[in-house]
């Protein structure tokens, strides 16, 4: 076995309006190296600029989601004050802790374990489709470290403080029904039918008209991360401009025909 191949991989596949994104390091439970975080970030800026993907599916190899970071390898650069996952500046973030924030539509596939930065991953999606045996836990503090990808305010957001920081505080394990409960994920499956599931809902998706659907993602984040006025005095620009476009004319003449519409994107 190489090196690069025991360092694991982020391997994409195009299906039709679809980018699919796989974790590929099963028998390290696809924990990411340095080479997979770099890859992760490369296949986040195809889903975001490549005009012919309208959706993506994120999605790992074997019984497991992911165990996390190799924790041992960014400690170094965590002590000298650097992030730990190392995504470009100026290019899209995983984690969307930092703009350019992704716009085009994400749906993640989880089973098994699902640790650490496998949380943070899916809370920065937009839908989450969970096996019914999947385990998941926020372990840093058991580390000495704190949570850097988000959870300690997209859990907050989602289940409110007490318990976001029933899991947080603690560390402890959580299954897929509480996941749900919680507002974590959407949907829960039998395992084994994830990422079946998450490729109908991306499939789905995909047969709306993408600048409508990232439009509605990015008003939906001004939003949360500016309020409700501000998401309000963008709706009327943004649907003037998305009049102009070419798929509102093919939605309405869609309407009026009773017909399925074909979008392009532009």
């Amino acid at each position: 076995m190489t090196q690069s191949s025991e360092e694991g991989s982020i391997d994409i596949e195009v299906r039709g309006r679809i980018l699919l994104i796989e974790i590929d390091r099963p028998k390290k439970l696809n924990a990411f190296s340095a080479k997979m975080l770099s890859e992760l970030g490369e296949a986040y800026v195809r889903l975001e600029e490549d005009a012919s993907i309208f959706c993506g599916v994120l999605y790992a190899k074997g019984p497991n989601f992911t165990a996390g970071i190799d924790l041992a390898k960014f400690v170094d650069r965590m002590a000298a004050g650097k992030r730990a996952l190392p995504f470009p500046e100026g290019k899209i973030d995983p984690c969307s802790l930092r703009p350019p924030f992704r716009t085009t539509p994400l749906v993640v596939s989880v089973q098994g374990i699902c640790f650490t930065i496998g949380i943070e991953l899916m809370l920065a999606a937009d839908i989450v489709v969970a096996a019914d045996e999947c385990r998941f836990a926020q372990l840093e503090v058991k580390r000495g470290i704190m949570t850097a990808g988000g959870p300690t305010f997209r859990m907050v957001e989602r289940a409110g403080w007490g318990n976001a920081m029933r899991y947080l505080l603690t560390g402890d394990e959580f299954d897929a029904a509480t996941a749900y409960r919680l507002g974590f994920v959407q949907e829960v499956v039998p395992t084994g039918t994830q990422f079946q599931r998450a490729l109908h809902l991306a499939e789905r998706i995909a047969a709306q008209a993408p600048l409508a659907v990232s439009a509605t993602i990015e008003n939906a984040r001004i939003a949360i991360e500016q309020g409700p006025a501000a998401a309000v005095a963008q709706i009327i620009p943004t649907q003037k401009r998305l009049l102009a476009s070419e798929d509102a004319k093919e939605g309405v003449q869609s309407f009026v025909e009773r017909r399925t519409a074909k979008f392009v994107g532009r």
